[in-house]
């Protein structure tokens, strides 16, 4: 229970601080270290920007999963040895039980434990005879139930540790018309298991034909998004084959799932450098930065000539008539290119890795600032080129996983489900029949119950069998004391 209270305790950073290679927002964190210049690179020292795949959170998880080893498997063999178990022999004193009952009857002795013995039979319970008296035992299945519970537990962990240790999760942005290809370079943001060979990923294709979208118009919820429907044609071992993606309904290639988690807007820009040639003529992908799909991006042209040019961009869908920053709404009414144009060293040269979201502006000086609408162009100064807005292409964002261990997660769930409903509906319970001679000839039956779980004995059920044994000898048998 510690290790269960630590390991919620710490998953709550992973729920409130922004993850690194989360599909649905890969710039959550370089916005946050933007917005928190000071107390970021401490929560990233302490692994806090990646808590899933910290060192200290999986510790903890081994140690559950270990602990959770040494306590369910005894507890499974006990429950076992209790579930085959025989019904213990009554007390010596029945009287001193549940659902008392005593009565007097002239049938033999024999009679009546053997038909009480098949009544319990009949009944499902399991009984343990003896001369004189009957044990009886029902609901062994809650052990069952039980059993299954504590069991699902530990197939979950480790079907939890199968995906973990053997699965992979990338993320992958295409614009229309792109392909992807299943290889490790391919992706955007690629984190593999710790046993997991990124040669093995499942050899596929899959190119993004269009990109269909759809918001409310009007009304109390308007902008909110109402249809992501990604078309995609993709091929496998040389067949190709056509399919749509959308939300919760990904595209399955041989176990490896395609989920559209996000989408946003490109814009097809053009550049030519001072000589007029064209040194870039591409669509740029631009991240939303809220709900009306207001993106920012930039784009590097490090071969133009006479210098290396930078441009930062904010798009907006749908820019308000008389100026501003935002978008009004999210779809494609009235696109805006904001830019700002950079001049002098990228610092790509010199290998350094680069995030294509961000522009390294230590070399490099603003030269010039424009709003663009779609065909118009941006001419810079002291002759470094020009730039063209050309139109705006759509981008989807694909989440790529394989999860080896998702079917076993699903079986313990469903067993855990069962396991648990069992124990908590099944009552567990004994009843003792007890029968012993009379001076005047006949015999008195001794009747009782007791409930082995917190639940009382079923209503109605010892009168129920009671009636059962008198029947055997009605014209005799006679009621001389009871108690429930």
């Amino acid at each position: 229970m510690i290790l269960l209270a630590l390991l919620a305790l710490a998953a709550v950073p992973g729920s409130v601080l922004p993850q690194r290679n989360v599909a649905s927002d890969p710039a959550a964190v370089l916005r946050y270290e933007a917005e928190h210049p000071r107390l970021a690179p401490w929560l990233d020292r302490l692994g806090l920007f990646e808590v899933y795949s910290s060192p200290w959170f999986a510790a903890t998880y081994m140690l559950l999963l270990l602990s959770m080893t040494g306590c369910v498997l005894p507890r499974c063999a006990r429950l076992w040895r209790e579930m085959r178990a025989t019904p213990s022999p009554g007390p010596r004193r029945l009287d001193r039980m549940d659902s008392y009952h005593r009565v007097t009857s002239d049938a033999p002795r024999g009679v009546i434990l053997a038909r009480t013995a098949a009544v319990l039979r009949g009944e499902g319970y399991r009984i343990a005879a003896s001369d004189n008296e009957i044990a009886a035992e029902k609901g062994y299945s809650r052990e069952l139930g039980n059993l299954a519970f504590h069991l699902s537990l530990l197939v979950l962990l480790f079907g939890m540790a199968g995906s973990k240790l053997l699965g992979y999760e990338g993320r992958v942005a295409l614009v229309e018309g792109e392909t992807f290809t299943n290889v490790s370079s391919s992706y955007d943001a690629l984190t593999p298991a710790a046993l997991m060979d990124v040669e093995d990923l499942t050899p596929f294709s899959v190119t993004l034909r269009s990109l269909e979208t759809a918001f409310a118009p009007t009304g109390p919820k308007v902008g909110e998004p109402r249809k992501f429907d990604a078309a995609v044609s993709y091929s496998v071992a040389g067949e190709e084959a056509t399919a749509n993606i959308r939300p919760n309904e990904p595209l399955d290639v041989d176990g490896t799932k395609l989920f559209l988690s996000g989408h946003g807007y490109a814009p097809k820009v053009t550049v030519r450098d001072g000589r007029g040639e064209v040194v870039f003529s591409d669509a740029v992908i631009f991240l939303p930065s809220d709900a009306a799909l207001t993106s920012d991006g930039v784009i590097k042209v490090p071969s133009a000539t006479p210098g290396q040019l930078g441009f930062e961009g904010v798009l907006l869908p749908t820019a308000p008539p008389a100026g501003g920053s935002r978008s009004q709404f999210p779809a494609l009414w009235s696109p805006r290119l904001d830019l700002t144009a950079y001049a002098g060293n990228l610092g790509m040269d010199d290998g350094t890795p680069q995030s294509v979201f961000t522009l390294d502006k230590s070399g490099l000086r603003p030269i010039d600032r424009k709003s663009l609408r779609v065909g118009e162009t941006m001419r810079l100064p002291d002759g470094a080129g020009s730039i063209t807005f050309d139109g705006v292409a759509r981008f989807a964002n694909f989440q790529v996983a394989r999860d080896p261990g998702k079917e076993v997660a699903l079986v313990a769930g469903v067993l855990l489900l069962v396991g648990l409903t069992m124990s908590l509906v099944i009552r567990r319970r004994r009843q003792w029949i007890r029968v012993t001679d009379t001076p005047d000839g006949g015999v008195a039956i001794e009747l009782a119950g007791r409930s082995l779980t917190r639940r009382t004995l079923p209503e109605g059920e010892a009168e129920e069998l009671l009636a059962l044994v008198t029947a055997l000898s009605p014209e005799r048998s006679n009621r001389s004391r009871s108690h429930t």
